[in-house]
């Protein structure tokens, strides 16, 4: 066996992840002691150069995913088994959504993060975060409408792709086959940007190097201590939505086993906690959905949906923990009203965690809706600013085990699961894998 297939397996790529996390603390913490400056500068590159390669794949990406996913509903049945499914896809997005929101205010009210911490950011930091701390519900409204139809994409407005992509998916359902060339001609784009992602996939151990050890360099010990109560309660309000929810729900709704679930979304879940990235998951996500018995046409459909709009970590957890945490700092008793606006964010607007700022505008979104001052929001998200890559990871894998956990519920009570498939030995897609083919695209038989 080749270097590189060795390499691809999921246990093989997942040590090299695990050796490059330990690598890059080590060589952060060495060039900030020792203040090697051009270690440093190198550390930083690696990390930004990785994050480059996966955020100009996220929109291409998510519009194609989404068009195929959309169009594939086809194979499932007529127009109301269409809206069938997706109506019970969003209303399961709201209610773990609910859940995950609630033990964030739980956990929060358990540990106090932010209690006796006094930590006041640059000048620098809040002027530059001021101008953007103004997330509002009209202008998520007025934001999600292009002007411009191409603007969307080349600006990267991905709440503006998630909404042109909806709205073209849907008008190729409608035209059936007359659209037909269209979407053979995304699908193929689909196949060669999930083949792109692939290949960056491969370099994350090299990019885990560069961004925690840019981190822990930037920071040094400052990177954890001072803000330790907020990342234990962000840490084990996801942890028990990640271990136990979904679990649950798997276990009682979906009459899946959690080791069977485990064994097979461990990759995709390893992969986003590293990358913090549930676009660039996509791939893996879809495929593990696929190999827990899922119809690969409803999965299509629900993980691209999902990896744009269902994030427990980014926008229900984070902001429940990250509010009370702001609150705690400024010394704000928050009223029954203003955790009920919390939770009504959480709920209502996860749509505005689309892209790779979600938890940005999610938390922006939240301090605004509960009447918090500018300056606060500003100051306190220049806070929690400092030490989000940290925080990311553990809000992406359970992000992205939600994204592959809903559809299995769904499926389950449409009848869209495939037993044998969902028993069969465990079988992790590869690391960088090749794209679906034809024929593993065949609706699973009811």
């Amino acid at each position: 066996m080749s270097f590189i297939a060795t390499y691809r397996k999921p246990k093989v790529f997942g040590l090299t992840v695990l050796a490059a996390l330990v690598l890059g603390a080590v060589a952060g913490f060495v060039a900030k002691q020792a203040e090697l400056s051009w270690l440093v500068t190198t550390l930083k590159q690696i990390g930004s150069t990785f994050t480059s390669l996966l955020q100009f794949t996220v929109i291409p990406l998510v519009f194609t995913a989404i068009v195929v996913g959309i169009t594939s509903l086809s194979r499932l049945g007529g127009s109301r088994t269409a809206a069938r499914l997706g109506g019970k896809t969003l209303l399961w997005f709201a209610t773990t959504s609910l859940i995950a929101v609630l033990i964030g205010i739980g956990v929060s009210a358990l540990i106090n993060p932010g209690r006796g911490v006094q930590v006041t950011p640059s000048e620098a930091s809040v002027e530059r975060l001021a101008a953007r701390a103004t997330g509002s519900w009209s202008q998520l409204l007025e934001s999600l409408i292009p002007t411009n139809l191409f603007t969307a994409f080349t600006e990267g407005e991905v709440l503006q792709v998630v909404f042109v992509s909806i709205l073209i998916g849907f008008a190729a359902y409608a035209l059936g086959e007359r659209a037909k060339p269209f979407v053979d001609l995304t699908r193929s784009a689909f196949d060669l940007i999930q083949k792109i992602v692939g290949w960056v996939v491969l370099l994350a151990p090299i990019g885990v190097f560069g961004l925690l050890g840019n981190a822990f360099a930037t920071y040094g010990n400052s990177f954890v201590r001072p803000l330790a109560s907020l990342l234990v309660a962000v840490y084990v309000g996801c942890a028990l939505v990640l271990f136990v929810v979904y679990p649950v729900l798997l276990k009682v709704v979906g009459k899946v086993s959690p080791l069977v679930f485990f064994s097979k979304a461990w990759t995709a879940i390893q992969f986003a906690f590293v990358s913090r990235s549930s676009g660039a998951t996509l791939p893996l996500s879809r495929q593990t959905a696929a190999n827990l018995g899922v119809s690969s046409d409803y999965a299509s459909f629900a993980v691209p949906l999902g990896t744009t709009t269902k994030m427990d970590g980014c926008a229900a957890v984070y902001p429940a923990v990250a509010t009370i945490f702001i609150a705690n700092l400024f010394g704000v008793e928050l009223s029954v009203l203003q955790y009920a606006g919390i939770v009504a964010v959480s709920v209502f607007g996860a749509l505005a965690t689309a892209g790779t700022t979600g938890w940005f505008t999610m938390l922006t979104l939240t301090l605004s809706a509960i009447d918090m001052p500018a300056e606060v929001i500003a100051t306190g998200v220049a806070v929690v600013y400092a030490i989000d890559p940290i925080l990311d990871m553990m809000r992406t894998a359970t992000n992205v085990a939600g994204q592959i956990a809903v559809p299995v519920l769904v499926a389950r009570g449409e009848g869209l699961i495939d037993d044998e498939v969902l028993n069969a030995p465990s079988t992790p897609p590869l690391i960088g894998g090749e794209p679906e083919t034809e024929k593993e695209r065949t609706p699973v038989p009811a």
